[in-house]
């Protein structure tokens, strides 16, 4: 089970931006591929916490980019009117979705 778990969260994480892109941005979708998976550096508020990774966390509401306020910050992003800032919003929106079902196939949500 782990390993499945451990598949599906990295695929969906570096994988799925790709796919999602490509049913957006038919014309740009490697771009915005490319801009959806630059969303991944959100993990970057990990570097706050100590440990940095703990395989026993939930990042959604502990991480400071992954909480309710930053996911607000994402949805607004889908408002404005330049493709590649729609594209990181709806990237940093997937990364939360894919770290929230990380957390409920652990039991944590």
């Amino acid at each position: 089970m782990a390993m499945l778990q451990f598949a599906l969260h990295y695929g969906a994480h570096w994988l799925a931006p790709f796919l999602i892109a490509r049913l957006l941005w038919a014309e740009n979708w490697l771009r915005a591929g490319l801009v959806m998976l630059a969303a991944n550096l959100i993990d970057l508020d990990h570097l706050l916490a100590d440990p940095i990774f703990d395989p026993n966390r939930c990042s959604i509401g502990f991480h400071p980019l992954h909480d309710w306020i930053a996911a607000l910050v994402y949805v607004a992003m889908l408002l404005v009117p330049r493709w590649w800032v729609r594209a990181f919003g709806l990237g940093a929106l997937w990364h939360l979705a894919v770290d929230w079902g990380d957390c409920m196939m652990q039991g944590w949500i």
